[in-house]
């Protein structure tokens, strides 16, 4: 009976054999589960069903009551809290995705009414870009509209927006991207950020009767603000870096600043994170401290001093993280720095470990999209690597020393994660934050978080103010720009050593062995020389059979052959200055991806935009052996001033590639516009494929080049594949066109609800009479078709998509070709 009864008190305690101690779930092993669970469900291409969900949860809860062995009962908690953070994750995302623009309201002009819900910023063509969170829709038809809308207002009012809460009327479509094996996908921000439609303007009215709830009011102090410190900082030289620092409003930074920070490995420090957030909460605490000594001690105790230091600091942080935008980042900080307050409040302090885990797990409490967030993994990541170097540690460095500890550790460590993205970590960084970390913490920070509160109290001192800050920040910029403008060795290489580098790098600095310093001496040397080596980072991936990849770009085009070690692109894709490229957000890396670090032969078909657009970009990021265009003139013209190889002209010709044959055709008749289109034709004798890509020629260029191809007699292949010329255009795909070539396949490169309409319905019903198998960039993805022994094999990548994209009911889904 006695043992009976403690067993209970145990068991009540939360200390028994069948529960284990609070430290468990409260930053211990259930807690990172937790956490892990949560992350856990953005790697899944289909959301699980919540009677799955439930059914593994009390499985795993009610097994815990039967096992005996402590090792399995500590699993089966595990397994308890992962599948906890899994179905955290999982009923907030089956929330945000059942909210559903209805197809018969795309591209339908309707009215809604709500509140501008982030600080407007300018795009190309004199738009503005915006959130709008909607709380009114016509006749709420639907039980279940998205409430925040991602819009664009082509020559829009900026006063107009000023007034916060409108009624706006918009034309609408569902989210939808580009997708592709790699690169930017802008459906991943658009269901992180919560945006549910996105669209365009058409008129805007104030709204002043609406009511604006808690989170209206914070967005409109928080867009008055900003407007503030335009109206006081707009004619400073460094004015983008100084609203950055100053409350994260990084919306005026242009795009040779981004260049300029992302080649020395500074992006951080305009992101308001741990640095500026710790630089607060140091500087106001020393502040109070100092006010507080001047209070008798017979009216304030020691302890109530403390107190009364850290409640200010606190106020302070988050009053600071909320002019900041409250981001990912600034919301980690913050949660820290609230941890630490309250650890020094009760004078006991655990492992920086576990308030780590406790930060994590309050993040995606409070965001459970996070992990969608590349500032999330960069923010966590680095914060664990400077805990595991300076936790912990006999004796304290050094000021210069624990900075050198830290760039060496943060450099290393977070290479494999950024290489996740699709990026690498810049050399110019070392250097970089070794100056630039000290004077902004130092120097930049304190001057313009004092200038702002100086020129808010007196606002007539502004004209001393702003010199003083573009001072500070000249002397950053120019060593900034000076860095960047360096030749330094890059740092490309495949994951494996990627990884293997930093765990060796952070235990020579963690465990600083005899041995394990010239190590990793050795093994950095050898990371930098392997990013020498254009193909190095996954040469191994490049197939040694015919691999055929139609982008998703949009509307345009680009399509990528690769065979063995050689690799041939047609036409580089849209661009437009200073929002979209193709090149930037999907062919640099997609290539990057499959280890191709040079172009042997680049076939541009005409001079548009659509096809043409990101030629530039293209050249100044990836080097070119041989060029053939079907407009030299206009070609040469756009890259004048680079070093490029001659633009030859697409003349009728064959030449073999690797082993295919490949034929190049320009109508005679035309010099320039979509007739002038090189048309190449591919044929694969080994597979007996055969791939015809004829850019945007017209009906009678298309007769022009059956007569051409007539005269060949060469024998039909097993399967035959056609881009359809001109996206599906009705100008182009003849009737005699289509029965000539008869393709098995036919590929239409179009945007998703583009205003060409393309492809026509006419188009496809032609294809369709000849049994062509239709596919559409648009609904598809990336197509890849790879042919070899077994035949053709196509892909796409939509098949591949994760749950918010392609999963039942969505844009992807429900797309169909006309």
């Amino acid at each position: 009976m006695k043992n009976g009864g403690h067993g209970l008190s145990e068991h009540v305690r939360g200390t028994g054999p069948n529960f284990p101690r609070p430290g468990f779930f409260v930053g211990g092993p259930g807690a990172f589960a937790f956490a892990c669970g949560d992350i856990l469900l953005y790697r899944l291409s289909i959301l699980p069903a919540s009677w799955m969900l439930l059914i593994i949860f009390m499985t795993a809860f009610c097994s815990v009551r039967i096992v005996s062995s402590r090792w399995l009962h500590r699993f089966l908690w595990l397994v308890v809290c992962l599948v906890g953070g899994l179905a955290w994750g999982c009923w907030h995302s089956s929330e945000r995705l059942s909210q559903r623009l209805p197809a018969r309201l795309e591209g339908v002009p309707v009215v809604v009414s709500g509140y501008v819900c982030d600080l407007p910023s300018r795009g190309s063509f004199r738009s503005l870009r915006f959130s709008f969170c909607v709380t009114g829709w016509p006749g709420r038809a639907h039980p279940n509209l998205p409430d925040k809308l991602r819009l664009t207002w082509y020559h829009g009012d900026p006063s107009v927006l000023e007034a916060h809460r409108l009624t706006l009327t918009v034309t609408l479509k569902r989210p939808h991207g580009t997708l592709n094996p790699a690169g930017f996908r802008y459906e991943d921000w658009l269901f992180r950020q919560g945006f549910r439609a996105t669209g365009t303007v058409q008129s805007a009215s104030p709204a002043s009767s609406l009511v604006c709830g808690w989170h209206c009011r914070y967005t409109r102090w928080h867009q008055a603000l900003a407007r503030w410190v335009e109206s006081q900082f707009g004619g400073a030289r460094h004015y983008p870096l100084i609203a950055s620092l100053m409350i994260g409003n990084r919306g005026s930074v242009t795009d040779s600043q981004w260049e300029v920070l992302k080649a020395t490995g500074t992006v951080h420090l305009v992101a308001i994170s741990g640095l500026h957030l710790g630089l607060i909460a140091f500087a106001v605490g020393i502040a109070v401290r100092q006010l507080l000594l001047s209070v008798p001690a017979s009216r304030l105790s020691a302890s109530g001093a403390r107190r009364c230091v850290l409640l200010v600091v606190g106020l302070c942080c988050l009053v600071y993280a909320l002019a900041a935008g409250f981001t990912v980042p600034t919301r980690r900080a913050l949660v820290m720095a609230v941890l630490a307050m309250m650890a020094a409040m009760s004078g006991s302090y655990g492992s920086p470990w576990r308030t780590l885990v406790i930060a994590l797990v309050l993040v995606l409490l409070l965001d459970p999209f996070a992990p969608l967030d590349q500032g999330f993994w960069l923010s966590f990541s680095a914060v664990a690597i400077l805990v595991l170097i300076f936790s912990n540690r006999l004796g304290r460095p050094g000021w210069l020393r624990g900075l050198l500890l830290a760039q060496a550790g943060v450099f290393v460590g977070l290479a494999p994660v950024l290489a996740q993205f699709g990026q690498s970590q810049p050399v110019a960084g070392l250097l970089a934050n070794v100056f630039a970390i000290p004077w902004v913490s130092f120097v930049v920070m304190p001057v313009i978080v004092l200038g702002g509160l100086v020129v808010a109290a007196l606002p007539d001192l502004s004209s001393m103010a702003l010199p003083l800050m573009d001072g500070v920040l000249d002397a950053l910029w120019w060593v900034l720009v000076w860095l960047s403008k360096q030749s330094w060795p890059a740092t490309s290489a495949a994951t494996g050593t990627l990884v293997f580098v930093a765990v060796l790098g952070l235990v020579a600095i963690r465990l600083p062995l005899p041995w394990s310093r010239p190590a990793t001496i050795l093994a950095v040397t050898l990371w930098l020389l392997a990013g020498a080596d254009t193909r190095s980072a996954g040469a191994g991936a490049i197939p040694t059979s015919t691999r055929i990849q139609v982008f998703d770009v949009g509307q345009g085009l680009s399509v990528l052959l690769t065979r063995g070690n050689r690799a041939l692109l047609y036409d580089t894709g849209p661009a437009v200055p200073g929002v979209f490229s193709a090149v930037e957000s999907t062919i640099v890396p997609n290539l990057k991806a499959l280890g191709i670090e040079r172009i042997d032969t680049l076939v541009v078909s005409h001079n548009d935009r659509d096809h043409a657009g990101g030629l530039k970009a293209l050249f100044s990021r990836l080097p070119v052996n041989h060029l053939v265009t079907g407009e030299p003139t206009p070609i040469a013209r756009r890259l004048a001033g680079m070093d490029v190889p001659v633009v030859d002209d697409c003349a009728s010709r064959q030449f073999r590639f690797s082993g295919l044959e490949l034929s190049f055709w320009r109508d005679p008749l035309a010099r320039s516009g979509n007739d002038a289109s090189c048309v190449l034709t591919i044929r694969d004798r080994e597979a007996d494929i055969e791939w015809i890509l004829p850019g945007d020629i017209t009906t009678g260029t298309e007769a022009r080049f059956l007569d051409a191809r007539s005269g060949k007699r060469a024998s039909d292949p097993s399967v035959r594949i056609v881009l359809a010329p001109h996206h599906g255009s009705r100008s182009s795909s003849s009737a005699r066109w289509v029965r000539a070539l008869a393709p098995d396949y036919v590929i239409y490169s179009a945007g998703y609800h583009h205003h060409f309409g393309h492809p026509h319905p006419s188009v496809v019903r032609r294809y369709r009479e000849v049994g062509a198998v239709a596919l559409n960039t648009a609904c598809s993805g990336a197509i890849t078709m790879t042919g070899g022994p077994r035949g053709l094999i196509i892909g796409e990548a939509v098949d591949e998509s994760p749950f918010w994209i392609g999963g039942a009911g969505l844009a992807r889904d429900q797309c169909k070709i006309p």
